[in-house]
Protein backbone atom coordinates (compact mmCIF):
# COMPACT_ATOMS: atom_id res chain seq x y z
CA UNK A 1 0.00 0.00 0.00
CA UNK A 2 1.51 3.12 -0.97
CA UNK A 3 1.85 6.29 1.19
CA UNK A 4 -1.50 6.67 2.56
CA UNK A 5 -2.88 9.81 2.90
CA UNK A 6 0.93 11.66 2.05
CA UNK A 7 0.42 13.09 -0.83
CA UNK A 8 -2.40 15.33 0.04
CA UNK A 9 -3.59 16.40 3.40
CA UNK A 10 -6.69 16.18 6.00
CA UNK A 11 -10.00 15.45 8.29
CA UNK A 12 -13.75 15.25 8.48
CA UNK A 13 -16.90 15.08 7.14
CA UNK A 14 -18.07 17.49 4.92
CA UNK A 15 -20.93 18.17 7.09
CA UNK A 16 -19.12 17.73 10.02
CA UNK A 17 -17.36 20.75 9.07
CA UNK A 18 -20.77 23.26 8.90
CA UNK A 19 -20.93 21.86 12.96
CA UNK A 20 -17.20 22.71 13.50
CA UNK A 21 -17.63 26.03 12.42
CA UNK A 22 -21.12 26.22 15.36
CA UNK A 23 -18.79 25.54 17.87
CA UNK A 24 -19.61 27.81 21.43
CA UNK A 25 -16.85 30.52 20.85
CA UNK A 26 -15.25 32.82 23.70
CA UNK A 27 -12.16 35.28 24.33
CA UNK A 28 -10.82 37.34 21.81
CA UNK A 29 -11.71 37.53 18.20
CA UNK A 30 -9.37 35.06 15.17
CA UNK A 31 -10.01 34.57 12.15
CA UNK A 32 -9.04 30.84 10.72
CA UNK A 33 -8.71 29.51 7.01
CA UNK A 34 -9.91 25.94 6.55
CA UNK A 35 -10.41 23.27 4.35
CA UNK A 36 -12.44 19.84 4.49
CA UNK A 37 -11.52 17.42 1.84
CA UNK A 38 -14.61 14.00 1.78
CA UNK A 39 -14.24 11.02 -0.50
CA UNK A 40 -17.32 8.53 -0.18
CA UNK A 41 -17.11 5.26 -1.16
CA UNK A 42 -20.48 5.14 -2.56
CA UNK A 43 -21.90 8.59 -3.86
CA UNK A 44 -25.45 9.73 -3.85
CA UNK A 45 -28.34 11.36 -2.28
CA UNK A 46 -26.85 14.51 -3.54
CA UNK A 47 -23.38 13.83 -2.26
CA UNK A 48 -20.75 13.78 -5.21
CA UNK A 49 -18.17 11.05 -5.08
CA UNK A 50 -15.51 13.91 -3.98
CA UNK A 51 -16.05 17.36 -2.35
CA UNK A 52 -13.71 19.80 -1.45
CA UNK A 53 -14.70 23.10 0.55
CA UNK A 54 -12.61 25.69 1.91
CA UNK A 55 -13.72 28.59 4.75
CA UNK A 56 -12.99 32.24 5.91
CA UNK A 57 -14.14 32.31 9.37
CA UNK A 58 -17.32 31.46 8.97
CA UNK A 59 -17.92 32.24 5.54
CA UNK A 60 -17.31 29.42 2.25
CA UNK A 61 -14.84 31.00 0.21
CA UNK A 62 -14.73 28.14 -2.49
CA UNK A 63 -16.12 24.25 -3.65
CA UNK A 64 -14.96 22.15 -5.61
CA UNK A 65 -17.08 18.49 -6.24
CA UNK A 66 -16.38 15.58 -8.45
CA UNK A 67 -19.81 16.24 -10.43
CA UNK A 68 -18.43 20.38 -11.87
CA UNK A 69 -14.57 19.05 -11.67
CA UNK A 70 -13.98 22.58 -11.20
CA UNK A 71 -13.36 25.15 -8.21
CA UNK A 72 -15.99 27.51 -7.86
CA UNK A 73 -15.83 31.02 -6.14
CA UNK A 74 -18.67 30.71 -3.20
CA UNK A 75 -18.62 34.49 -1.90
CA UNK A 76 -18.21 37.71 -4.18
CA UNK A 77 -15.14 39.57 -2.16
CA UNK A 78 -13.19 36.06 -3.09
CA UNK A 79 -13.14 37.16 -6.88
CA UNK A 80 -11.01 40.16 -5.78
CA UNK A 81 -8.52 37.41 -5.63
CA UNK A 82 -8.50 37.12 -9.97
CA UNK A 83 -6.96 40.89 -10.27
CA UNK A 84 -4.15 39.36 -8.75
CA UNK A 85 -3.98 36.07 -10.44
CA UNK A 86 -6.31 35.59 -13.39
CA UNK A 87 -5.10 31.82 -13.21
CA UNK A 88 -5.96 31.16 -9.50
CA UNK A 89 -9.27 29.61 -10.21
CA UNK A 90 -7.25 27.18 -12.77
CA UNK A 91 -4.43 26.35 -10.56
CA UNK A 92 -7.04 25.45 -7.28
CA UNK A 93 -9.08 23.41 -10.27
CA UNK A 94 -5.95 21.79 -11.14
CA UNK A 95 -5.06 20.87 -7.71
CA UNK A 96 -8.39 19.56 -6.61
CA UNK A 97 -8.53 17.41 -9.73
CA UNK A 98 -5.23 15.79 -8.00
CA UNK A 99 -6.55 15.45 -4.45
CA UNK A 100 -9.70 13.75 -6.02
CA UNK A 101 -7.83 10.64 -7.40
CA UNK A 102 -5.28 10.52 -4.61
CA UNK A 103 -8.42 10.09 -2.26
CA UNK A 104 -9.50 7.76 -4.68
CA UNK A 105 -6.55 5.89 -4.86
CA UNK A 106 -6.29 6.08 -0.27
CA UNK A 107 -9.80 5.50 0.20
CA UNK A 108 -9.45 1.83 -1.43
CA UNK A 109 -6.40 1.61 0.51
CA UNK A 110 -7.80 1.69 3.29
CA UNK A 111 -10.60 -0.68 2.80
CA UNK A 112 -7.95 -3.27 1.92
CA UNK A 113 -6.62 -2.56 5.37
CA UNK A 114 -8.89 -2.89 7.04
CA UNK A 115 -10.64 -5.91 4.74
CA UNK A 116 -14.17 -3.95 3.96
CA UNK A 117 -15.49 -5.11 0.99
CA UNK A 118 -18.62 -3.44 0.76
CA UNK A 119 -20.54 -0.50 2.28
CA UNK A 120 -20.58 3.52 2.29
CA UNK A 121 -16.93 4.34 3.86
CA UNK A 122 -15.42 8.02 4.29
CA UNK A 123 -12.30 9.28 3.98
CA UNK A 124 -11.60 12.85 4.98
CA UNK A 125 -9.24 15.63 5.65
CA UNK A 126 -8.96 18.60 7.84
CA UNK A 127 -6.69 21.80 7.69
CA UNK A 128 -5.69 24.81 8.12
CA UNK A 129 -4.62 28.00 10.79
CA UNK A 130 -5.87 30.85 12.67
CA UNK A 131 -4.82 34.36 13.82
CA UNK A 132 -5.57 36.24 16.82
CA UNK A 133 -6.73 39.67 16.63
CA UNK A 134 -3.44 40.99 18.09
CA UNK A 135 -1.33 39.39 15.70
CA UNK A 136 -0.26 36.01 16.93
CA UNK A 137 -0.43 32.73 14.91
CA UNK A 138 -2.43 29.89 16.29
CA UNK A 139 -2.28 26.30 15.78
CA UNK A 140 -2.36 24.79 12.64
CA UNK A 141 -3.78 21.46 12.28
CA UNK A 142 -3.65 18.62 9.34
CA UNK A 143 -5.60 16.01 9.77
CA UNK A 144 -7.39 12.95 8.71
CA UNK A 145 -10.26 10.61 9.23
CA UNK A 146 -11.81 7.43 8.44
CA UNK A 147 -15.58 6.59 8.76
CA UNK A 148 -16.06 9.54 10.98
CA UNK A 149 -13.25 8.81 13.68
CA UNK A 150 -9.91 10.24 13.99
CA UNK A 151 -7.58 8.13 11.93
CA UNK A 152 -3.69 10.34 11.57
CA UNK A 153 -2.91 13.47 12.85
CA UNK A 154 0.49 16.16 11.87
CA UNK A 155 2.52 17.34 15.14
CA UNK A 156 3.90 20.13 13.48
CA UNK A 157 6.15 21.12 16.74
CA UNK A 158 7.62 18.13 16.34
CA UNK A 159 7.56 16.93 12.75
CA UNK A 160 5.52 13.42 13.38
CA UNK A 161 2.64 11.40 12.73
CA UNK A 162 -0.11 10.34 15.95
CA UNK A 163 -2.10 7.41 14.78
CA UNK A 164 -5.14 7.60 16.77
CA UNK A 165 -6.13 3.95 15.25
CA UNK A 166 -4.08 0.54 15.31
CA UNK A 167 -4.37 0.59 11.24
CA UNK A 168 -2.88 4.13 11.30
CA UNK A 169 0.25 2.95 11.99
CA UNK A 170 1.84 1.70 8.77
CA UNK A 171 1.06 5.42 7.71
CA UNK A 172 2.65 6.68 10.96
CA UNK A 173 5.76 4.58 9.91
CA UNK A 174 6.24 5.85 6.47
CA UNK A 175 5.65 9.20 7.04
CA UNK A 176 7.41 9.77 10.30
CA UNK A 177 10.53 9.86 8.51
CA UNK A 178 9.90 11.94 5.10
CA UNK A 179 11.69 14.80 7.33
CA UNK A 180 11.05 17.00 3.69
CA UNK A 181 7.88 16.29 3.39
CA UNK A 182 7.03 17.06 7.16
CA UNK A 183 8.95 20.62 7.39
CA UNK A 184 7.30 21.78 4.27
CA UNK A 185 4.01 21.20 5.98
CA UNK A 186 4.86 23.05 8.97
CA UNK A 187 5.99 25.53 6.75
CA UNK A 188 2.96 26.02 5.02
CA UNK A 189 0.66 25.85 8.52
CA UNK A 190 2.97 28.71 10.02
CA UNK A 191 3.94 30.54 7.05
CA UNK A 192 2.10 30.43 3.85
CA UNK A 193 -1.42 29.14 5.34
CA UNK A 194 -1.53 32.96 7.10
CA UNK A 195 -0.42 34.63 4.38
CA UNK A 196 -3.43 33.44 2.61
CA UNK A 197 -5.70 33.90 5.97
CA UNK A 198 -4.34 37.43 5.85
CA UNK A 199 -5.23 38.26 2.12
CA UNK A 200 -8.20 36.88 2.36
CA UNK A 201 -9.10 38.81 5.12
CA UNK A 202 -8.14 41.90 3.62
CA UNK A 203 -10.30 41.33 0.49
CA UNK A 204 -13.35 40.20 2.66
CA UNK A 205 -12.79 43.20 5.22
CA UNK A 206 -16.33 44.90 4.81
CA UNK A 207 -18.12 41.67 6.72
CA UNK A 208 -15.30 39.62 8.07
CA UNK A 209 -13.55 42.94 10.58
CA UNK A 210 -17.10 44.15 10.97
CA UNK A 211 -18.80 44.29 14.92
CA UNK A 212 -22.63 44.27 15.88
CA UNK A 213 -23.69 44.10 19.19
CA UNK A 214 -25.74 41.48 20.50
CA UNK A 215 -29.50 42.35 22.37
CA UNK A 216 -29.80 40.56 25.06
CA UNK A 217 -33.05 39.62 27.08
CA UNK A 218 -33.82 37.40 30.30
CA UNK A 219 -36.51 35.65 29.88
CA UNK A 220 -38.23 33.06 33.07
CA UNK A 221 -40.41 30.12 33.46
CA UNK A 222 -41.50 27.70 36.28
CA UNK A 223 -41.16 24.29 37.42
CA UNK A 224 -42.81 21.85 38.69
CA UNK A 225 -40.43 21.56 41.67
CA UNK A 226 -41.31 25.39 42.75
CA UNK A 227 -37.49 25.87 41.20
CA UNK A 228 -37.73 28.57 37.99
CA UNK A 229 -35.24 28.90 35.57
CA UNK A 230 -33.94 31.84 33.87
CA UNK A 231 -33.28 31.64 29.80
CA UNK A 232 -30.71 34.51 28.61
CA UNK A 233 -30.85 35.42 24.99
CA UNK A 234 -27.82 36.57 23.01
CA UNK A 235 -28.50 37.57 19.93
CA UNK A 236 -27.76 39.96 16.57
CA UNK A 237 -23.75 39.95 16.99
CA UNK A 238 -20.82 39.21 15.23
CA UNK A 239 -17.91 38.06 15.08
CA UNK A 240 -19.09 34.87 17.01
CA UNK A 241 -16.49 35.16 19.61
CA UNK A 242 -18.26 35.93 22.46
CA UNK A 243 -17.95 35.43 26.86
CA UNK A 244 -21.20 35.03 28.46
CA UNK A 245 -22.67 34.06 31.63
CA UNK A 246 -24.64 34.20 34.56
CA UNK A 247 -23.91 35.76 37.62
CA UNK A 248 -24.81 35.97 41.09
CA UNK A 249 -24.12 39.49 43.27
CA UNK A 250 -21.66 40.06 40.86
CA UNK A 251 -19.79 36.59 40.93
CA UNK A 252 -19.66 33.82 38.05
CA UNK A 253 -22.32 31.13 38.66
CA UNK A 254 -21.77 27.67 37.00
CA UNK A 255 -24.41 25.87 39.40
CA UNK A 256 -27.98 24.93 37.08
CA UNK A 257 -26.33 26.14 34.51
CA UNK A 258 -27.04 24.89 30.82
CA UNK A 259 -25.37 26.48 27.82
CA UNK A 260 -26.29 26.20 24.21
CA UNK A 261 -23.76 26.57 21.52
CA UNK A 262 -23.20 29.50 19.39
CA UNK A 263 -25.22 29.37 16.12
CA UNK A 264 -25.91 31.37 13.01
CA UNK A 265 -28.53 33.38 12.21
CA UNK A 266 -29.94 34.08 8.65
CA UNK A 267 -28.40 37.25 8.10
CA UNK A 268 -24.85 36.51 9.19
CA UNK A 269 -25.34 37.23 12.82
CA UNK A 270 -25.26 35.00 15.78
CA UNK A 271 -27.32 33.93 18.49
CA UNK A 272 -26.43 32.24 22.08
CA UNK A 273 -29.03 30.34 24.49
CA UNK A 274 -27.70 29.67 28.00
CA UNK A 275 -29.85 28.74 31.31
CA UNK A 276 -29.78 28.42 35.07
CA UNK A 277 -32.14 27.08 37.77
CA UNK A 278 -32.94 29.04 40.86
CA UNK A 279 -35.08 29.56 43.76
CA UNK A 280 -37.74 32.18 42.87
CA UNK A 281 -36.74 33.87 46.04
CA UNK A 282 -32.98 34.53 45.01
CA UNK A 283 -33.80 36.23 41.57
CA UNK A 284 -32.80 39.58 42.43
CA UNK A 285 -29.03 38.29 43.02
CA UNK A 286 -28.93 36.49 39.01
CA UNK A 287 -27.29 38.71 36.18
CA UNK A 288 -26.49 37.21 32.46
CA UNK A 289 -23.43 39.05 31.84
CA UNK A 290 -21.84 39.50 28.06
CA UNK A 291 -18.80 40.46 26.78
CA UNK A 292 -18.08 41.07 23.66
CA UNK A 293 -15.52 43.26 20.67
CA UNK A 294 -18.50 45.50 19.91
CA UNK A 295 -19.00 46.39 23.80
CA UNK A 296 -16.96 48.87 25.85
CA UNK A 297 -18.07 47.87 28.82
CA UNK A 298 -19.67 44.33 30.04
CA UNK A 299 -23.36 44.02 30.12
CA UNK A 300 -25.28 42.68 33.30
CA UNK A 301 -28.99 41.95 31.81
CA UNK A 302 -31.74 41.11 34.96
CA UNK A 303 -34.99 39.40 34.11
CA UNK A 304 -37.53 42.52 34.36
CA UNK A 305 -41.38 41.78 35.05
CA UNK A 306 -43.61 42.18 31.76
CA UNK A 307 -46.54 45.18 32.64
CA UNK A 308 -49.13 43.66 34.21
CA UNK A 309 -51.93 45.56 32.98
CA UNK A 310 -50.75 45.62 29.28
CA UNK A 311 -54.68 44.90 28.29
CA UNK A 312 -55.66 48.60 30.24
CA UNK A 313 -52.61 50.19 29.22
CA UNK A 314 -53.46 49.47 25.51
CA UNK A 315 -56.92 50.21 26.01
CA UNK A 316 -56.15 53.86 27.25
CA UNK A 317 -53.79 54.46 24.03
CA UNK A 318 -57.01 53.25 21.72
CA UNK A 319 -59.11 55.49 24.17
CA UNK A 320 -56.87 58.43 23.89
CA UNK A 321 -56.70 58.19 20.61
CA UNK A 322 -59.91 57.66 19.68
CA UNK A 323 -60.51 61.48 22.27
CA UNK A 324 -57.75 63.17 20.05
CA UNK A 325 -59.89 61.95 17.07
CA UNK A 326 -63.31 63.16 18.36
CA UNK A 327 -61.98 66.54 19.35
CA UNK A 328 -60.56 67.35 15.76
CA UNK A 329 -63.58 66.14 14.74
CA UNK A 330 -65.80 68.73 16.50
CA UNK A 331 -63.52 71.74 16.11
CA UNK A 332 -63.22 70.74 11.61
CA UNK A 333 -67.39 71.00 12.25
CA UNK A 334 -67.50 73.94 14.24
CA UNK A 335 -65.09 75.82 11.63
CA UNK A 336 -67.18 74.33 8.30
CA UNK A 337 -70.35 75.70 10.53
CA UNK A 338 -68.77 79.13 10.73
Amino acid sequence: MGVLLLRWPPLILWAAAHLLLLLDCAGSTSHSLRYFHTAVSEPGQGLPQFIAVGYMDDQQIDQYDSDTKKDLPRIPWIRKVEKEDPQYWDIETEKRQGHELGFKINLQTLRTRYNQSGGIHTLQWMYGCELSSDGRKGGGYWQFGYNGRDFIAFDKETLTWTAAQTEAQVSKRKLDPDLARNQYWKAYLEEECIEWLRRYLDFGKETLLRTEAPVVKVTRKADYDGLETLVCQVHGFYPKEIEANWVKDGEVWQEGTLRGLVAPNSDGTYYLLLSVQIDPEEREHFRCRVEHDSLEKPLDVAWEKEPGNLGLIVGAVVAAILLVSGISGIIIFIIRSK
